[in-house]
């Protein structure tokens, strides 16, 4: 399967005539968006609100058909054995394809490319010898800055042609990573295609080592379901959540760059703190104990805890008229709302409206003909809304956390039996806030309060929602999220193994539960596609330390001499720092971004003698750029980053970082398993046993 480059513009060259069809397509692209921008809808709306809702629309149809001038419009070719979907006579022609991005059709509506997502595109991920999908011939095209110059042939029915790996492939895998993430749409292997389509009604965990193509999985298979569900997903919404926001950040362009412009993307965080604002932080032990399953029976005990049953009855005046509503029936209703376990807040809007009909059944034996209006008077007079004050009482969430958090005795006698005296204690405020607005609210809280609001008032529910580094979610975080696609879909991204928070899953059945999608799917990708097989073996070292029974990653990519540990001999901080400075201009010598990686505490010494040195650096998530390709990686924000090159600083200051040792480990192990082409290790101090 060799590839091809050529410089000849014959017609004969097959290099020129793909060339010739790339420029068709940009200009039949040209022609769809200036279609686009030439509708006129003034006659075809009936007022101005529906104008402006198609003129959104139709700008978002612009957006999407912008032509990215190093983005190939297509990168793949297929040419069928018959004609698809069709029945064709004996030795008749097949048909071709050009697969892309996204669809472009010329003047007459004939497709000149095809979207990656349509089902007539999904055997140029699938076909194989072994089982071709009526493809005779795969044609891969390699681009440089967007223009064509190379394309390699695959003949999936020619016995006599031996089976080769891609080097156009294997090139676009191993591209330097300069900029933000990019798709993969072009790379995809059959195992990720599989997960990429599965359908939108089942929930899907991956588990996939360093390298193996999770998060970008995920995101495809949000533009595949985009594609195939887009009236539905529209209505009720998609979300990405991510770690952080240096994270959110890299994969930003991955949607746009495949024509998906309205996929919203947040952290936990954002989600959870629309009315309190984070400023508190909490130790790791109240931080274990808030994200704990089990406070949610301890929300709920408290927000339960308001209702009362009544003690005297209910006396409704209806103008010279008095109805009795019995103390012993209003308690009925009261019990049966409880037993119903409804939302709190549902239950105190729909006792009044209990109490009014009750009101109404005497009215119709005593001769009357009440209607809706009548009960709905009945439900709001003095009466009926001074016992509902009583028995079922409206409750502010956040209060009521702030009471839970303050009161040892409020929190102990609704944690009774969940949480043991220790751990009420850790997570009693010793400072309590006066009010909601001046408490030093945590993180934590936050997730806590938004547990509360779904007790009295459901949370809206997405179509579809994905979620990074779920490893590192705690049970109430995992609530939080599954709150948000309750009536909806999840695609579950993580990887054990990189688990570094204190309340880290141990597995995914128990993190899928938590989620409210006990049935999902659990796909595991253990093909390693961007670290260099040297790496990944040696991160693997630690493996059975901190994820006992997890498979290792088995990296397809053979980079000799990509892994240098290097022991510094003068063991001092200007000699380490020294020697990092070193490592990362070496790097900086080979094309591609360059990452130093760092124990938090090591990072403000770095910088320093980093700007020393007179190199200037970028922060995580801040865009790499041809001229300023070094970033400064604390090692808390290196998950889910990737850089060609990665200079790693003393190993075990990585784990002296964490609380405790296997999050240490762990840290180290995503630190180790950044780097596409190559790592430098350097350390003045031992390296950590597990290491070897």
């Amino acid at each position: 399967m060799p590839a091809h480059e050529h410089e000849s513009d014959t017609t004969t060259d097959p290099l020129a005539h793909e060339r010739a069809h790339l420029a068709a397509s940009r200009a039949a692209l040209r022609a769809m968006r200036e279609d686009a921008q030439a509708l006129n809808i003034r006659d075809v709306t009936a007022n101005w609100v529906n104008a402006a809702v198609l003129q959104a629309q139709i700008a978002d149809r612009i957006k999407s058909l912008a032509d990215l001038s190093h983005t190939p419009l297509f990168f793949g070719r297929l040419d069928y054995l018959h004609v698809v979907g069709a029945a064709q006579a004996e030795g008749a022609e097949g048909e071709q394809f050009y697969i892309g991005r996204r669809h472009v059709h010329d003047a007459d509506g004939d497709p000149m490319v095809i979207d990656w997502r349509a089902p007539v595109s999904q055997p140029f991920y699938r076909a194989s010898r072994k089982d071709p999908l009526d493809v005779g011939q795969r044609r891969r095209f390699g681009y440089t800055g967007g223009e064509l110059t190379a394309y390699e042939d695959e003949h999936l029915t020619d016995p006599s042609e031996a089976a080769q790996t891609s080097k156009l492939l294997q090139a676009e895998i191993e591209r330097p990573r300069v900029g933000p993430m990019r798709d993969i749409v072009a790379t995809i292997q059959p195992e990720q295609d599989e997960i990429v389509r599965s359908d939108l009604g089942g929930t899907v965990c991956v588990q996939g080592g360093p390298g193996t193509g999770k998060t970008a999985v995920g995101l495809h298979r949000v533009a595949y379901l985009l594609y195939a569900h887009r009236e539905r997903l529209a209505r009720t919404g998609t979300l990405v959540i991510g770690p952080n926001k240096s994270f959110l950040h890299y994969i930003e362009q991955v949607l746009p760059a495949l024509g998906e412009l309205e996929v919203k993307q947040a952290t936990v965080e954002d989600l959870v703190t629309a009315q309190v604002e984070v400023r508190g932080a909490d130790e790791a032990r109240a931080a274990v104990v808030k994200g704990d399953a089990r406070m949610a029976e301890v929300l709920r005990r408290a927000i339960r805890s308001h209702v009362t049953m009544p003690a005297e009855p209910v006396m409704v005046v209806r103008g010279s008229r008095r109805w009795r509503v019995p103390a012993y029936e209003i308690e009925e209703m009261v019990k049966e709302l409880l037993a119903r376990d409804m939302r709190y807040g549902a239950a105190h809007e729909a006792l009044p409206l209990r109490i009014a009909h009750a009101v109404l059944v005497r009215m119709e034996e005593a001769g009357e003909a009440p209607d809706d209006r009548v009960q709905n008077a009945v439900a709001r007079t003095p009466a009926v809304k001074a016992a509902v004050k009583a028995i079922w009482p409206a409750v502010e969430p956040s209060k009521l956390v702030l009471r839970l958090l303050s009161d040892p005795e409020f929190l102990a006698a609704h944690a009774d039996g969940l949480l043991s005296e220790d751990e009420q204690k850790a997570i009693v405020w010793t400072k309590p806030g006066r009010s909601v607005k001046s408490a030093k609210w945590s993180a934590a809280d936050a997730v806590l309060i938004d547990e509360a609001n779904d007790l009295v008032a459901r949370t809206h529910s997405l179509g579809h929602v994905v979620i990074d580094e779920a490893q590192d979610l705690s049970p109430m975080q995992y609530r939080a999220v599954g709150r948000r696609c309750s009536t909806g879909s999840a695609t579950v991204l993580g990887d054990l193994a990189q688990g570094t928070t204190p309340w880290s899953t141990q597995s995914w059945d128990q993190a899928l539960h938590h989620l409210g999608k006990s049935d999902a799917v659990v796909e595991e990708l253990t093909a390693g596609f961007r670290v260099p097989r040297e790496v990944i073996a040696y991160a693997s070292r630690l493996l059975p330390v901190i994820s006992p029974g997890l498979a290792a990653v088995e990296s397809v990519r053979e980079s000799p001499g990509s892994l240098s540990v290097r022991e510094v001999g003068a063991a001092t901080a200007d000699a380490l720092d020294a020697a990092v400075v070193a490592a990362c201009e070496e790097s900086l010598e080979q094309e591609g971004s360059t990452g130093l990686i760092a124990a938090d505490a090591r990072i403000p010494a770095l910088a320093e003698a980093l700007t020393a040195a007179g190199h200037t650096y970028l922060s995580p998530g801040q865009e790499t750029t041809a001229e300023s390709r070094l970033t400064l990686v604390p090692a808390s924000l290196a998950k889910g980053l990737e850089y060609d090159y990665v200079v790693l600083d003393e190993p075990a200051a990585v784990v002296d970082g964490e609380p405790d040792e296997r999050t240490g480990l762990r840290r180290l192990y995503v630190a180790l398993t950044r780097a596409v082409s190559g790592l430098i290790v350097l350390h003045a101090a031992p390296l950590p046993q597990e290491l070897g």
